[in-house]
């Protein structure tokens, strides 16, 4: 089964218009969380360039924002762009944990592969190994206690779409 932006769109918002008042949009140069204003009626989780993995991505960190950093553009994280100090990029790996731990999830979900990301040129955009098995202990974790309501209802969205219905194993899960 194919991945595209226009299936992963349609899933989303079937599962989240009526019920969160989120939608999720293609295409634009970067990727932004801007909350429902008086010209739009929808919070709104817009993905880069039509890329897969980039939705997947925001949606995670949706997925993580609780209701009142949902009524914030980008839920008021702090985003500091390429070349990141190794200070600063072990910080930004901290909060990155449960968003990538997500996304793998919800990668696995929908049979598409994933990808750690340091986001960090500068430093050669490889993640630690720490990070790796930081998120690694976090889905394990996800597995074996539950995911997040919304969470739950994005992956079980996917797999019944890609997965004719299969269930997770964690020993899909390896890197």
């Amino acid at each position: 089964m194919q991945h595209t932006p226009k299936t992963l769109v349609k899933l989303f918002n079937q599962t989240f218009i009526h019920t969160y008042n989120t939608e999720l949009i293609c295409c634009e140069e970067e990727p932004i969380y801007r909350p429902a204003d008086n010209q739009h009626p929808h919070h709104r989780i817009i993905f880069a360039h039509g890329f897969f993995a980039s939705a997947l991505h925001e949606i995670s960190h949706w997925c993580v924002a609780g209701k009142e950093r949902r009524l914030l553009e980008d839920f008021g994280y702090w985003y500091e762009p390429d070349g990141r100090s190794e200070q600063r990029q072990a910080e930004f790996e901290q909060v990155e944990i449960k968003p990538q731990a997500l996304e793998w999830i919800f990668s696995k979900s929908a049979g598409f592969e994933f990808n750690f990301s340091a986001d960090n040129i500068a430093l050669n955009n490889q993640p630690s190994e720490k990070f790796k098995q930081a998120v690694y202990q976090q889905v394990k974790l996800y597995l074996k206690n539950g995911l997040p309501t919304r969470a739950q209802m994005w992956s079980q969205c996917l797999i019944k779409h890609y997965r004719k219905n299969h269930v997770l194993d964690l020993a899909e899960f390896t890197f």
